[in-house]
């Protein structure tokens, strides 16, 4: 996307009225969907994002200019504009980059952007019939295929020339389910750093339109839930976003280097049960939330967040590191060109325990079974939280009594992580989309199915 010499051109402007530091983030994205609503295909986009962000510290203080003009005059303007705002000075300072061969462990075979049109219209209508004729109940059925191939190229002043791709697959279906007075939806929404193997290798369309199917029809003939505190069984795969929402979030540099969190100062201390062990791992080949460089250029890693209860590392980017006075994690990232990058989760989740599932469920006595999870809300600072259960069950006596909805689950992060009693053995992730500060990311959340003695369940 640039030169080498050119990089050396516009990074030596960025630092010359003072900066000590400064980066050059390059993007180049293509992305194409494809949505179908009631049988009919609703819409078809391409698009292009292309671009590039100039970063500039001055000790603590960090200055970010971006430009869709990545022309050398143009990247040499923006590193003007960004420097001004560090000072007037003019040093001329040298740079000399370094090439940085990436290794890519995340293979590719099947471009999105290469399936044609009509394979694409195949799978939407597959899902879309699936679901459809799972029940009569169901009068709406809402599908999405998205695909994105990102390039991008990162240079700073300690070196740094290296450069990434991105592929990302994601295959999307919510079906609704009625009784003519009252509906109920339910959603799966798989993808992977993958191209369109995904579909033969992970993803069964058919199946997963019809298990979206499933919980709509569950929760339209299911009991509402009754309210109170009373002990959770929260299943693996996506209810791993309470960990990511309430705790997780609570564990970005972004948070604590600003003493905006409820961890901070408790490396070394317990914060959780002994029998949790909680990870971040970056390098899980072809996985959602994985990436083999950050958006700093530092290669990714498995960071043990929390091991057997005990706090371990919080994640960390650069300028954040600067404050904490701590080394960088690989976990600096951001939407696009247009956002400064900062630390964000990857793939995010609780390790596998050694109890087993039923058994989980047979010593529970009565409690509510979190069979799917919703979305909701956080505070980091506080780490209170409240989650939608989109799918769950009351359990009476150890055995799941029947279905219910409209519950929602109530607490602080910190306590609940305290109040998990039990760990399965079968881990599982799904994927999302993480906002926060640097934009929206793709992340992974995940867990086994945990156990916590008490949670407040709003119902009705």
């Amino acid at each position: 996307m640039i030169s080498k010499s050119a990089a050396e051109r516009v990074l030596a402007e960025a630092v010359r009225s003072g900066g000590d530091f400064a980066e050059l983030f390059m993007e180049d994205t293509r992305s194409s969907s494809l949505n179908l609503v009631d049988g009919a295909i609703d819409s078809a986009t391409t698009g292009r994002t292309h671009g590039a962000g100039i970063r500039i510290y001055h000790g603590l203080e960090g200055i970010y200019v971006h430009t869709n003009d990545t022309s050398e005059a143009g990247l040499m303007k923006a590193a003007r504009q960004a420097a001004s705002a560090i000072g007037d000075a003019n040093a001329a300072r040298d740079i000399r980059l370094t090439g940085s061969i990436v290794r890519n462990i995340h293979a590719i075979e099947r471009l999105p952007m290469d399936v044609s049109g009509a394979e694409k219209s195949r799978l939407v209508h597959a899902a879309y019939q699936a679901a459809k004729d799972y029940d009569s109940a169901i009068r709406q059925v809402r599908v999405s295929l998205m695909g994105k191939e990102t390039d991008v190229l990162i240079a700073n002043t300690e070196g740094l020339f290296t450069g990434d791709r991105r592929v990302y697959t994601r295959f999307s279906v919510v079906a609704m389910a009625s009784n003519g007075q009252e509906n109920q939806t339910g959603s799966q929404a798989p993808g992977a750093m993958m191209g369109y193997e995904l579909f033969r290798d992970r993803v069964d369309v058919e199946a997963r339109a019809r298990r979206a199917a499933e919980t709509a029809v569950t929760m339209l003939k299911a009991d509402k839930c009754p309210g109170g505190y009373m002990p959770v069984i929260i299943d693996n795969g996506f209810g791993g976003v309470i960990f990511h929402e309430a705790c997780g979030h609570s564990l970005e540099a972004t948070q604590v280097a600003l003493g905006n969190s409820e961890f901070c100062g408790k490396l070394g201390q317990q914060i959780a049960s002994p029998i949790v062990t909680a990870v971040d791992d970056g390098t899980i080949a072809n996985e959602w939330g994985s990436l083999n460089i950050d958006d700093e250029g530092t290669p990714t890693n498995r960071l043990v967040l929390i091991e057997n209860g005990i706090l371990k590392n919080y994640m960390i980017d650069r300028l954040n590191g600067r404050r904490m006075k701590m080394a960088v994690t690989g976990s600096a990232r951001r939407q696009d060109y247009t956002f400064a990058p900062t630390s964000r989760m990857r793939n995010t989740f609780i390790a596998a325990g050694s109890d087993d599932e039923a058994e989980i469920i047979a010593t529970a006595g009565d409690a509510l079974y979190a069979r799917q999870m919703g979305g909701g809300s956080v505070n980091p600072a506080t780490g209170e939280f409240n989650f939608a259960v989109m799918e769950g069950y009351l359990i009476k006596g150890g055995k799941i009594d029947r279905p219910v909805r409209g519950a929602t689950l109530v607490g602080k992060g910190s306590e609940i992580l305290m109040k998990i009693d039990r760990v399965g053995k079968d881990m599982k992730m799904a994927q999302g989309m993480c906002g926060s500060r640097s934009g929206s990311v793709p992340v992974n959340v995940g867990q086994p199915m945990i156990r916590v003695t008490g949670i407040t369940v709003g119902g009705r």
